[in-house]
């Protein structure tokens, strides 16, 4: 792999976390799941990717998010949160708020159409993220910061609208191998030499009654890898366990089960990012990497519907941006011939083209007590992929 190299701060971080993890794998008898493994990663206090002081958005960070792209993205999404505000409560809370950039746009387009709400609460659990969430709302909507606070954990009640986008791609994914022979849980272990290695068991307990109920055809040879997201299922439990009214509105990239489970696709979907260049060792410097993998959106309805909420609408990130009046957002930007107009321009062709982040990234909206068709979904939906 050809990828730049940290600096000798962000090695020595991510050797602190390196051997945290030999430790826990040595402590739990020489194995550890991939989803323990990629937890570790991730959310480690001061050492994991999300909970450390590396920067993750931007031009300098490992990705560009839509919110980085243009505040469109915000704008257009401001029409569903307010539609939602309208048939519950008027408060909002966005979950994995990244720069606080969606933030910022939709609290500012919310006070455009005279709705802000009466709370805007982010859920954050990367104190450096909280951080740069504060500065960047103070020099944005800077009247409006004060609307806005931070939560250690979900509400014990919530009704209104739940934003999360790009979230349950981070959650951490058990990682299973269907073979001739059986269902197996990849996991980490340390080779000879002391190094990350793959590991291979027999699933059992609740990561085995999972896979089983996939109903995948087994391979007559060799084997298919692919994913489990059992956190995404409990954390939307989670929520449905506390929203009175409201809908939780999730922007992610993935597909409907059908498209997720191909044949085609038997190395399955997980992958890292580095400074922008997309990699596919996750033992590569643990805590300076990101770590993905797509989101299976019929698991996700499944645990909405089997924890009381009902599927509002599914449909593709240009759909619901188009139905949201993002192409009116654009008119309203600046004089067509004007530059400002054409990078506005270039990048709702980046957000909604077929080949970019348009079809790539689906949105799904789980809810309760809504009894009105949502604005975001009139045109393009896709319940029956699901």
């Amino acid at each position: 792999m050809n990828l730049p190299q940290p600096s000798p701060e962000a090695l020595e971080q991510s050797g602190h976390l390196d051997t945290r993890l030999r430790t826990l794998i040595k402590a739990e008898g020489g194995w550890i799941s991939f989803a323990t493994y990629m937890a570790e990663a991730l959310y480690t206090p001061g050492l994991g990717y999300y909970s450390g002081g590396a920067r993750k958005f931007g031009a300098g960070g490992d990705f560009i998010t839509a919110p980085e792209l243009t505040p469109l993205f915000g704008e257009a999404l401001a029409t569903q949160v307010q539609q939602i505000m309208d048939l519950s409560l008027p408060h909002v809370i966005e979950v994995g708020a990244g720069t606080g950039l969606l933030a910022a746009d939709l609290l500012l387009e919310l006070e455009r159409r005279n709705a802000l709400p009466e709370s805007y609460a982010i859920l954050e659990v990367s104190g450096e993220l909280r951080e740069r969430q504060f500065d960047t709302l103070a020099s944005k909507a800077p009247h409006l910061a004060s609307r806005v606070s931070w939560l250690d954990g979900m509400p014990e009640r919530f009704s209104g609208a739940l934003v999360a986008n790009e979230v349950l791609d981070v959650m951490p994914v058990h990682l299973i191998a269907w073979r001739p022979e059986g269902i197996f849980e990849r996991g980490v272990a340390l080779n000879d030499e002391g190094r990350f290695a793959w590991a291979d068991r027999l699933a059992t307990g609740r990561v085995a009654e999972a896979a089983v109920a996939l109903d995948l055809a087994l391979p007559t040879e060799g084997e298919y890898v692919s994913e489990l997201n059992l956190a995404g299922r409990a954390w939307i439990g989670e929520w449905a366990a506390r929203l009175d009214q409201g809908a939780l509105l999730l922007v992610d990239y993935g597909y409907p089960r059908s498209e997720y489970y191909l044949a085609s696709r038997s190395t399955g979907t997980l992958l890292c990012y580095f400074r922008h260049h997309a990699h596919g060792d996750p033992f590569l410097w643990p805590g300076l990497n990101d770590i993905t993998a797509f989101v299976d959106f019929t698991a996700v309805a499944e645990a909405g519907f089997e924890a009381g909420l009902d599927v509002l609408g599914y449909t593709d990130q240009a759909n619901l941006l188009f139905n949201c009046g993002i192409l009116e957002s654009l008119s309203r930007r600046a004089p067509e011939e004007s530059a400002d107009y054409i990078r506005a321009a270039k990048a709702v062709q980046r957000l909604t083209g077929p080949h970019e982040m348009g079809e790539l990234f689906k949105v799904i909206a789980l809810g309760k007590g809504i009894t009105q068709p949502l604005i975001g979904f009139r045109r393009g939906d896709r319940l029956h992929t699901l």
